[in-house]
């Protein structure tokens, strides 16, 4: 599967409180349970939150399916971006 940046526009996400990420997870994890029930797959794992964004890590068979979870979560992809290479700093030792 292809790791995936996904950068999605969402005005004050920043400033939201507990409760209301953890609504924004359960809904989102049900739209990717659903998916993973017919047969597709994709996987969230993780996100940063900042002031009126968030940058989504997911790992999925296409960008299509990225896509399709952004259109029946209600949460927007405002860019996708393909991870090509992940480095850190431990790169320098390889």
């Amino acid at each position: 599967m292809q790791r995936y940046v996904i950068e999605r526009a969402i005005p004050e996400i920043g400033s939201a409180d507990r409760e209301a990420l953890k609504g924004a997870a359960a809904q989102s994890n049900g739209v990717l349970s659903a998916m993973q029930a017919e047969g597709k797959h994709i996987q969230w794992e993780h996100s940063y939150v900042t002031g009126d964004k968030t940058f989504c890590i997911y790992v999925a068979d296409d960008a299509a399916l990225i896509d399709e979870h952004a259109e029946r979560s209600g949460f927007p992809a405002t860019v996708v971006t393909a991870v090509s290479k992940i480095i850190d700093p431990t790169t320098e030792k390889g």
